[in-house]
């Protein structure tokens, strides 16, 4: 079954552009190799191995904040299949939307090094144009379910 989740590409969605113009999204979060030996089919286990390696980075951040990064990085590497439908927005705070066409691949010394490469569509959606309901459930958060709302997508 296919999913729809919303990603932000960088801190403020300062990524976008570079991914639009690069057919790719992903994350960061300064894990500085690949991870495809921890994307175990139980995002459980692959937070239990790489939650050491986001510590050493950010010591100051909590077990939950190091929780919810690691388990951004699970959904968007291992959790997204090709043919979900991804909605990032832009830094006119519109979307764009791509659909998953790879698997996880590692790209060192890029930008947003965790990648998955996306086929986007020739669409931006406005946000305005996006029910009240689909607009709040899209304010908080890395990564965020979206697929309630495919009838309205």
């Amino acid at each position: 079954m296919k999913s729809y989740r919303r990603l932000m590409l960088g801190a403020g969605s300062k990524y976008a552009d570079e991914c639009f113009k690069g057919n790719f999204i992903g994350l960061d979060y300064d894990i500085d190799k690949d991870l495809t030996p921890h994307l175990h089919d139980d995002w459980r286990q692959c937070n239990k191995e790489v939650i050491p390696q986001y510590h050493e980075k950010h010591p100051d951040k909590s077990k939950i904040a190091a929780g919810l990064a690691c388990g951004a990085l699970w959904v968007v590497c291992k959790g997204m299949k090709p043919g979900d439908i991804v909605f990032c927005p832009n830094d006119q705070g519109n979307y764009y939307v791509a659909e998953i066409e790879s698997n996880y691949e590692y790209r060192p010394g890029e930008i947003l090094p965790h990648r998955r490469k996306v086929k986007w569509y020739p669409i931006e959606i406005e946000r305005s144009s996006l029910s009240e309901e689909f607009r709040k459930s899209t304010s908080s958060g890395v990564i965020v379910e979206v697929s309630q709302y495919a009838e309205e997508i």
